[in-house]
């Protein structure tokens, strides 16, 4: 998910991605440590979007605060 298109989200939305991804990403890992998946890749880029997440609701609260 391109961060233009997190920006747009609302903040309930970003929490419930973020509780959606982590939990896709704790499956994924607990996969992974059985059998290999096809494209491991994939558990980075989870990675990489709970962080984008993550930064976007760490902005619009040091923006809050700011105003």
């Amino acid at each position: 998910m391109k961060t233009s298109e997190i920006k747009e989200l609302s903040k309930a939305e970003i929490l419930e991605r973020i509780q959606t991804d982590q939990d896709s990403l704790t499956r994924m890992k607990m996969n992974h440590a059985i059998t290999p998946l096809d494209n491991p890749q994939v558990i980075v880029i989870a990675r990489r979007n709970i962080a984008r997440f993550k930064t976007i609701l760490r902005q619009r609260e040091i923006n809050a605060k700011q105003s």
